[in-house]
Parts: structure tokens; C-alpha cells; sequence
């Protein structure tokens, strides 16, 4: 994958795989598919820049896999692979093993 380097306050995402059966065994078609709202955290940027001038620290890493909100972020293609640009603010949690 090409090497992308996000802005500001936000970060990179790739989406976790949709689930291809339902818990009951039922296999789902690409159309029935939810977009999954959880991805692991590609790059982040280097902060949000605050009203003093200091750049706000991410409260997320590269490698952590989290959960967004349903409409979060922009859509892009980088080398045939689809990831998600958004704002660190559109993280709703960290999710912790």
C-alpha cells in the first residue's frame, strides 16, 4: 500500500472484514452486508492544533482497533485497498483485550 500520512487531527483506518454468516449460520450476501464500524488505526496524524497554539496528543495509536461512528470519515482507495480518513473525534472507543 502506498504510503499515506494524515493531517492535523486525523487518522487512517482500515475496516475490519463485514461478518459473511449470521450467529444462526444463515450465509449473508454482499447486499445484506453491514458496513462494519469497527477498524484498526493505520497512521495518525501529528495533533489537533488547540486555540494556544500546542498540538492536542491522540488519545489513539497505530495498531488499535476501534470503533466509529456510522457515517465517519471519507472513503478513499489506495492501491486497490478501501480505508477510511476521519477525525480522531469521530473514534467512539478503544477496544481492549
Amino acid at each position: 500500500m502506498a504510503k499515506l500520512r494524515p493531517l492535523g487531527g486525523n487518522i487512517l483506518v482500515k475496516r475490519v472484514e463485514a461478518e459473511t454468516k449470521t450467529k444462526s449460520g444463515i450465509v449473508l450476501p454482499d447486499s445484506a452486508k453491514e458496513k462494519p464500524k469497527r477498524g484498526k488505526v493505520l497512521a495518525v496524524g501529528d495533533g489537533k492544533r488547540l486555540e494556544n497554539g500546542e498540538k492536542a496528543p491522540f488519545t489513539v495509536k497505530k495498531g488499535d482497533e476501534v470503533l466509529f461512528t456510522s457515517y465517519a470519515g471519507t472513503e478513499i482507495k489506495i492501491d486497490g485497498e478501501e480505508v477510511l480518513i476521519m477525525s480522531e473525534d469521530d473514534v467512539l472507543a478503544v477496544v481492549e483485550s
